[in-house]
This record gives C-alpha cells, sequence and structure tokens, in this order.
C-alpha cells in the first residue's frame, strides 16, 4: 500500500512543485518544493517517525524558512517599479537645502 509515508512520493511532489516555479516564478513554490523534498529524504532515511499531522506542521514550518532564505538571497528586484520622491527639475533650495 501506498501512503504519505512513501518519502519517493514526497520527492516527486517536490518535483512537481519545482516544476510549477519555473511557470509561476516567485520563490514560494521553490520554498514549498524544498521542505517537501526535506521531509520526503527524512523518510526515506527513516529519520522521521512522527506521524502526518507533525509532518505537515515541519513541512510547512520549513517552506516558510526556505522561502525567508531564498528572498534574502535574492535581493531587491531592480526591475520593480520605482518610486520616484523628487523631480529632476527640483531645485533643492526650494526645499530648504544648502546654498552654494
Amino acid at each position: 500500500m501506498i501512503g504519505w509515508e512513501n518519502g519517493w512520493l514526497w520527492i516527486i511532489a517536490a518535483l512537481l512543485l519545482a516544476l510549477v516555479e519555473l511557470i509561476l516564478p516567485g520563490y514560494v513554490f521553490m520554498g514549498m518544493a524544498g521542505a517537501v523534498a526535506v521531509m520526503g529524504l527524512l523518510l526515506l532515511a527513516g529519520i522521521w517517525t512522527g506521524g502526518l499531522p507533525m509532518a505537515l506542521v515541519l513541512t510547512a514550518l520549513l517552506s516558510g524558512a526556505i522561502w525567508l532564505v531564498l528572498s534574502r538571497l535574492r535581493g531587491v528586484d531592480r526591475s520593480a517599479t520605482r518610486i520616484w520622491r523628487d523631480d529632476i527639475n527640483d531645485n533643492p533650495r526650494d526645499k530648504g537645502g544648502p546654498t552654494p
């Protein structure tokens, strides 16, 4: 019988989530894929002895941690819309800036 404790199913699910990440980039699915892959490896190695509810909780926590690490490594998106606070024609003296 194939159940949730089969680590290969978790790894296949991780690969499918990574494929979804390729289609819809944003590091959200990559965090989930990494967490599911880690859980699959834990199950294959026989390290995980908890039940399904705890496996899902650990997977959710790992997913958030992996997403946070990936978003920090990615850095600032340079192609994002920029909000300009000053106009090129603004004079700094009009705002109480230094005068020459």
